[in-house]
């Protein structure tokens, strides 16, 4: 056989790298310094190994955001162009190769290494090297020109053909190889000059084996202005051994590309692109609306297309995604539903042929394709039957064999789990989805001390739904409670923990702590939490809502002051005047932590005033900074809005350009007052003969308020807390009426810390009626303590207001 020139063995004259290149190797360690240094290096950007040792690795980029060797933490290895600047300060632009690996001499630490290859100008014999490759290589590869005749061989296509290339050349490959599969190959180049897309042929080469065929690839060849100059085939026995390693390729690829997310169509579709081309012609994938458990009874119920695909040489499928199928139970799919096992069919085989005859879109799709090969699998996992998969052949001329059938049943078996694992995780976020919206308010409680508006956005993230709340509470005195938090966690154990602190909150508001003292109290709850999941079993899941964080604040439409503390969590902002701020409030450690205080913070704030309040994820997404964050909410918030509720859009829209990666509280509100002539107050003598004054002053007040049918009611109330405060407290003793839009409150101060409690009283008992009969004449009643004294409050809705 006639041999080519080999390339010179000599290393000095066959060298393609030019003498003067040479390699730039930096190493860094975790905390960005320094830490190796090559010679290459100091040559590429100046720096002698002394002056940048130990120093930080940013003053190496010309560009700092540009961190190669952090970007390259999310796996072992990152590659691309990185603007690095020399010592004398001009800028070089270098491709970069960047390996993370474990630092030498710290168990567990971690170190990059970037190396740039400087090579100086390509050497002449950078392209002879290319053609000694191609000329010598072992593997079977030709070029044939426009004309679709040889121009160069491989040494492999020569030994393979027992032909030397001056034998060859000149040559089309039905002349070479007048077998089997050459016309088709032929046909193929032709297709690849007028610019079609690479093409596998399978062709016989050795008419000494006529069982022995190898599978060809046919690509393009272009110029430097890409247009096709000519056409390689490259080939390879296609034995049964390499048919078993391409599937268990396809199976290992399958296990990386089949269940990258929790979405059940998206899934369905990733198998579809799994198998087209690389194992069928066409798929389609068919769920059922109700996966059931064991076989799927075959009662012909209906299938909903899920995903499907076919090769682009061939027509679409006759029913699109989304469409719903009839599956008969003796169908192909109704016999694998029903059996759970799969089957191959030819197109014409009587069931097939009797199925199609049912759908007359699958039939013309069948014979408009000439799909001689058909196969359906059952999509099965734990038990339970999810739908069927469909392949079919129509371009490769062999039919699925059993081996085929297994494989499917590998690959619907994997996205069967997956779909499985879906479908759990969304039962399981909607659950949770559930159990936290029932905790939520359902409707904000009516009040006169503020306008209200909230919203509340769930993330998509996979850790799911998390513990975010808001809620508002009203409070004696017409006073409001507004609070805002966040559990730490996600999933069904954030939204319960979050139910019963939000509980929490409710239960000791109602007992009308100050702010601070609330949260001290809530505390000890959250710590007390920790304990008891502690000697669970599954105490490794949760730590009880430690870290949790929650605002607390009072607002009093009376006095227009806002008390406010808070457990960890962002400081409410306020717009007053057209100026939006962060009210100074101390931060307090997150709950949880145990024996820590907390602090209030006070302000007057101007009637119409603007309370913000939120949780961490809506300063928290991930395409800005928290400064940037900032400056676009407080923006949002300056703008004047037709109402809350467009303003809550706003600051969403505003701060938001994609679905949150954490859950989203968002709570505005808009301060009201009420005025000298909604409240009246009266200091009363410490004196039992002044109940009576007290009763007329009530009175008198109500029919200047034009509350003359709550004057019976409320005589009786003023004469009972009077006459309390008068035998069991202490001076001095204030009267205070408060008239709202909807409720009159009747409060009474007294300096005594003795708090009043209801008692049944005896046949002939003389007293104890007094607070039973005020339970029964109002809708609500209870006393709230200062740091001295206490008020014992009454509220009547006044139903005609």
């Amino acid at each position: 056989m006639e041999r080519r020139p080999t390339p010179p063995s000599n290393r000095a004259e066959g060298h393609a790298v030019p003498q003067g290149a040479y390699t730039a190797a930096v190493t860094v360690d975790e905390r960005g310094a320094v830490t190796g240094w090559s010679d290459g290096a100091r040559l590429l950007l100046g720096y002698p190994p002394a002056e940048i040792l130990g120093r930080d690795a940013v003053l190496l980029l010309a560009e700092p955001g540009t961190d190669a060797w952090r970007e390259a933490a999310a796996g072992p290895r990152w590659s691309g162009t990185a603007a690095l600047r020399h010592r004398d300060g001009h800028r070089l632009d270098r491709e970069v190769l960047v390996h993370r690996r474990p630092a030498g001499k710290r168990p567990g630490g971690t170190e990059w290494r970037v190396v740039s290859a400087v090579t100086g100008p390509a050497a002449a014999t950078d392209r002879a090297l290319g053609e000694w490759a191609f000329d010598q290589s072992p593997c079977v590869a030709a070029v044939f020109d426009d004309g679709l005749r040889l121009v160069l061989a491989s040494v492999g296509m020569q030994h393979s053909l027992s032909l030397t290339e001056a034998t060859m050349r000149g040559l089309r490959l039905t002349d070479i190889a007048p077998y089997e599969g050459g016309a088709e190959a032929e046909s193929g180049m032709r297709r690849i000059l007028d610019g079609g897309a690479p093409e596998d042929v399978h062709l016989r080469l050795d008419p000494a084996d006529p069982e022995h065929d190898w599978h060809g690839r046919l690509a393009p060849l272009t110029d430097h202005e890409g247009q096709v100059r000519a056409v390689t085939l490259t080939a390879h026995a296609d034995p049964a051994e390499q048919l078993v390693w391409r599937r268990m390729l396809l199976l290992s690829d399958a296990g990386v590309r089949i269940g990258t997310s929790s979405d059940i169509q998206r899934t369905a579709r990733e198998l579809a692109d799994v198998v087209v081309p690389a194992f069928a012609d066409a798929c389609a994938v068919d769920l059922l609306d109700a996966p059931r458990p064991g076989a799927a009874a075959a009662d012909g119920r209906a299938l909903r297309r899920a995903a499907v695909r076919a090769a682009p040489q061939g027509p679409p499928l006759a029913h699109p995604s989304g469409d719903v199928l009839h599956c008969p139970p003796w169908s192909p799919g109704g016999r694998c539903l029903s059996e759970g096992r799969g089957a191959v069919y030819a197109s014409d085989d009587e069931m097939v042929t009797r199925w199609a005859r049912e759908d007359p879109p699958a039939a013309a799709w069948i014979q408009e394709s000439r799909t001689h090969s058909l196969m359906v699998v059952p999509l099965r996992a734990a038990g339970t039957t999810f739908g069927v998969a469909l392949f079919g052949r129509n371009l490769r001329s062999e039919p699925f064999d059993p081996d085929d059938l297994w494989l499917a049943e590998q690959l619907a078996a994997r996205t069967a789990v997956s779909i499985h694992g879906a479908e759990r995780a969304q039962r399981q976020h909607t659950t949770t989805m559930t159990l936290q919206r029932s905790l939520l308010p359902q409707t904000l409680p009516e009040q006169a001390a503020l306008d209200i508006a909230t919203r509340y956005l769930p993330s998509v993230s996979q850790a799911g739904v998390g513990g975010d709340w808001f809620d508002v509470i009203p409070l004696s005195g017409t006073r409001v409670a507004l609070v805002v938090g966040d559990v730490v966690g996600h999933g069904m154990r954030a939204a319960a923990t979050m139910g019963r602190v939000r509980t929490a909150v409710r239960t000791l508001a109602d007992v009308d702590l100050p702010p601070d003292e609330l949260l001290s109290h809530l505390d000890d709850l959250v710590v007390h939490l920790s304990a008891e999941e502690a000697s669970a079993d599954n105490a490794e899941e949760s730590a009880g809502g430690v870290g949790t964080t929650c605002l607390y604040g009072v607002y009093d439409p009376v006095t227009r002051r806002l008390t406010v503390a808070r457990a960890g969590h962002p400081p409410p902002a306020v717009v007053a005047a057209g100026t939006v701020r962060f009210l100074d409030v101390p931060a307090g450690p997150p709950l949880g932590l145990g024996g820590l205080p907390f602090e209030s913070f006070e302000t007057e704030l101007p009637e119409g005033s603007l309370i913000a309040l939120y949780t961490n994820g809506l300063l928290e997404p991930r395409d800005h900074d928290i400064d940037e964050a900032l400056d676009k909410m407080f923006g949002a918030l300056a703008r004047p809005a037709p109402d809350l509720d467009a303003l809550c859009d706003r600051v969403l829209k505003t701060m938001l350009t994609h679905r949150p990666d954490d859950d989203i509280a968002l709570l505005l509100a808009r301060t009201r007052a009420l005025h000298a002539d909604r409240v009246a107050t009266w200091e009363l003598p410490f004196d039992l003969a002044a109940v009576a004054d007290a009763r007329k002053q009530a009175t008198d007040q109500l029919i200047d308020w034009h509350l003359e049918e709550a004057a019976f009611i409320t005589e009786l109330i003023v004469s009972e807390m009077v006459t309390n405060a008068f035998r069991y407290g202490r001076p001095p003793v204030r009267l205070r009426l408060i008239h709202d839009d909807r409720t009159l409150t009747c409060e009474v101060f007294d300096s005594s810390n003795t708090a009043p409690h209801m008692r049944r009283a005896h046949t002939y008992d003389e007293g104890g009626r007094g607070l039973l009969l005020v339970g029964q004449l109002t809708q609500r009643w209870g006393t709230r303590h200062a740091t001295t004294g206490k008020t014992v409050w009454a509220e009547q809705f006044l139903a005609d207001h």
